[in-house]
């Protein structure tokens, strides 16, 4: 049986060198926080078929926090709790739909058409990133800024890297067209019908993770402030 363990170890820490190496420190992070809780929820399962009710009380406390209340599909109040912790924001083009989270402000997003549709961009290499980003540009001009947004966060100073082979820094792509209602809430992580303080508590919450100045970027930045008004405009 201590084989076995020391087996899995091995595995789990090549698994994990090997990921270090091609993902951000943020994904990686968030990986290892599932995969202990699933070890926590495991680990309780035995301790409660051995007796030890207290121990796996506590381990599954752990692992729920460590896997999140969507993992568990809890009803009544806890769905409640979740939508007051668990928010997340949502900006959308033609090719990719980014995902802020509002505790962290960690930002990962999802490509929807094309060459890498279905993968998160956490996932992709630069190399991978570089081709996206073309497509971009000749598909989806309005996905280009998202995908810039996620480029700073991820890679600091990939568009000097990146000058030899395009002009990023002089590349303009405005966002064209007027915010809907819907678009706004899903961009502030709120619920339609969200009464004015709400709004004005996930704005606030937003632009501590997004605005230039605490390392976001200046388009996330405008989008939060355009959804902001669009809801606000509704109250007065």
């Amino acid at each position: 049986m201590m084989l076995l363990y020391g087996i899995a170890a091995v595995a789990l820490l090549w698994w994990l060198a090997k990921a270090y190496t091609r993902t951000d420190t943020k994904a990686l992070a968030k990986s290892l926080k599932v995969v202990a809780g699933v070890a926590a929820l495991g680990a309780a399962v035995l301790l409660g078929v051995r007796g030890r009710i207290d121990m796996a009380l506590l381990l599954g406390g752990f692992g729920a926090w460590a896997l999140g209340w969507d993992a568990l599909n809890l009803p009544g109040p806890w769905r409640r709790f979740q939508k007051a912790t668990g928010r997340f924001s949502r900006i959308r083009s033609a090719m990719i739909e980014m995902e802020i989270d509002h505790a962290t402000g960690v930002v990962e997003g999802t490509v929807l058409v094309g060459a890498f549709a279905g993968r998160r961009l956490s996932s992709l290499d630069p190399q991978s990133l570089s081709r996206l980003y073309d497509e971009c540009s000749a598909q989806d001009p309005q996905g280009v800024p998202l995908l810039e947004a996620y480029l700073d966060r991820r890679f600091t100073g990939w568009r000097e890297n990146a000058q030899g082979d395009r002009d990023t820094r002089t590349r303009t792509h405005a966002y064209s067209g007027v915010m809907t209602k819907d678009e706004a809430y899903q961009i502030l992580g709120l619920e339609p019908g969200a009464s004015v303080d709400e709004i004005r508590k996930a704005h606030r919450t937003l632009m501590k993770k997004l605005h230039p100045d605490q390392g976001g970027t200046a388009y996330l930045a405008a989008r939060v402030n355009e959804a902001r008004e669009v809801l606000l405009s509704r109250h007065r």
